[in-house]
């Protein structure tokens, strides 16, 4: 059963407040629309019995509540998941762990619930004007990297849902020649990959390139991640297919680009999330932090849609939040202070 929205209906049913409240955002961060949400007395004094496509039970006791299956069964013909797991806290790595199960058996009973970018909304983007000029001078106390050369220092950019739009925007407005290589990281059809790098690349400095067997990220790359299957990079720095898909539910997976990027690069791996649906990312993230990371977001208001990049930054581990244009100035000041602290460093020692 589908609301208003178009979107699928679900039913919550829980004699613990809490465990209604983790349900109803888990199943709005999955792009369902929740018709009723209340405990089991509540549901059976209904007047409308509402017409959900998918009910989710869970009680403490449910010796407590004996007439409730029966009742269930003969009002409503739609599944019934009994005893879902309780959600842990909020933001930590079990919590979003608890979510990756519960879209599991969601999508076992509603088929995919991925909402991913169409061709047209990217082809779209290839004919809209930037809002502000584009930027194209580096700061001059960065001295330009060598066209050509490796990169020392990666950012992951992660999105989905509303990404091509953020990252696009983002990219618009950084300069030519940091000495930065991106990794991008898109839930996206596979179909769509070819249109997705001339879109992006129309009005910025950098530009797409796909993945490449033995390749090396270079300074100013924007290496986009294939669906199809894992990579990673080797001892040393090379990229490298793997025989294996991306575990988890979209493709490609961003906590598995993050943790195989970071392997290699350590404390020089960073990673901006940007606007989708779901948790991925979350996970990593922590991981991401000990290794001494940076970890940015695009802020919720400029999102298409703000999940991933929210509970990203529902684990505590970011430390800057902005609209894509304010992300590509940060980066900038950020590699332009880098880049000033390390000439400091060498006057000191020399």
């Amino acid at each position: 059963m589908a609301g208003q929205s178009g979107r699928a209906q679900v039913g919550i049913v829980s004699d613990i407040v809490l465990q209604r409240h983790r349900l109803q955002a888990a199943a709005a961060k999955f792009g369902l629309d929740v018709c009723f949400s209340g405990d089991p007395e509540r549901l059976q004094g209904h007047p409308d019995f509402p017409e959900a496509g998918l009910w989710l039970v869970t009680l403490e006791d449910e010796a407590d509540h004996p007439a409730l299956f029966d009742y269930l069964l003969e009002n409503t013909e739609a599944p019934v998941l009994f005893g879902l797991d309780q959600a842990p806290s909020s933001g930590t790595t079990d919590y979003f762990r608890w979510e990756r199960r519960l879209l599991g058996k969601l999508e076992q009973q509603l088929g995919d619930l991925a909402q991913l970018d169409s061709k047209a909304s990217i082809e779209e983007l290839e004919v809209r004007v930037p809002e502000s000029p584009v930027s194209s001078e580096l700061p001059k106390w960065l001295t330009p990297a060598v066209p050509g050369s490796v990169a020392n220092e990666i950012w992951v950019l992660s999105a989905s849902l509303g990404g091509p739009a953020a990252v696009k925007a983002f990219l618009d407005r950084l300069p030519p020649g940091l000495p930065v290589g991106f990794v991008y990281a898109q839930h996206i059809d596979g179909n769509f990959a070819e249109v997705l790098t001339r879109v992006l690349g129309r009005h910025a400095h950098y530009k797409l390139r796909h993945a490449e067997e033995n390749y090396r990220v270079k300074n100013g790359d924007v290496v986009l991640m294939p669906v199809e299957h894992e990579w990673k990079f080797d001892t040393t720095g090379v990229l490298k297919e793997q025989d294996t898909p991306w575990p988890g539910p979209y493709s490609p997976s961003i906590d598995k680009v993050l943790l195989n990027t970071a392997d290699h690069y350590g404390a020089h791996c960073h990673a901006i999330l940007f606007s989708g649906m779901g948790n991925d990312g979350a996970i990593a993230a922590p991981l991401l932090k000990a290794y001494g990371s940076r970890i940015w977001v695009q802020e919720s208001t400029s999102c298409g849609n703000s999940s991933m990049p929210d509970s990203v930054a529902a684990t505590g581990c970011t430390t800057f939040c902005g609209t894509p244009e304010q992300l590509a100035r940060e980066l900038v000041k950020t590699i332009e202070e880098s880049c000033l602290l390390k000439g400091r460093q060498k006057r000191g020692s020399a």
